[in-house]
């Protein structure tokens, strides 16, 4: 990660991702209090983003493109409600990306089907970079 000004960007569009369907649940929250801390973003900070107007920022590297998309949609699994929404959101987030769309169905339903919601590092690099090839 760039810079602080970037870090405050992800957390940005991360809490503008988790009101798509109209409310914060508390998992929600716990999850980007979690990113913010892994980023030195004090909980001042974190809160203060739900008060300001969205900043998002293009991100330039192929690995933190993946990995805010994987941020995304873990957010989206975290409160056990999958609303059609954020299901159509995250696909039009990970598009705006520049992600593969084929790749990104392939990491949610992969995400789906794991009773975690979660996949392996190596799998998520490899079915976005299969997609280059």
């Amino acid at each position: 990660m760039e810079n602080y000004e970037q870090k405050l960007a992800l957390l940005s569009d991360m809490i503008a991702f988790a009101i798509v369907d109209g409310k914060l649940h508390d998992r929600e929250y716990q999850f980007l209090s979690i990113v913010a801390l892994e980023l030195g973003i004090n909980k001042t900070e974190l809160n203060q983003l739900f008060h300001e107007e969205h900043r998002s920022k293009i991100i330039k590297s192929d690995f933190e493109r993946i990995q805010q998309f994987y941020r995304l949609a873990l957010l989206m699994h975290c409160d056990g409600i999958l609303h059609e929404r954020e299901q159509i959101k995250i696909h039009e987030i990970g598009i705006n990306m520049g992600l593969n769309p084929h790749a990104i169905k392939r990491v949610l339903k992969a995400m789906e089907k794991s009773s975690t919601k979660m996949i392996s590092p190596e799998f998520l690099l490899e079915v976005f970079h299969e997609q280059l090839n």
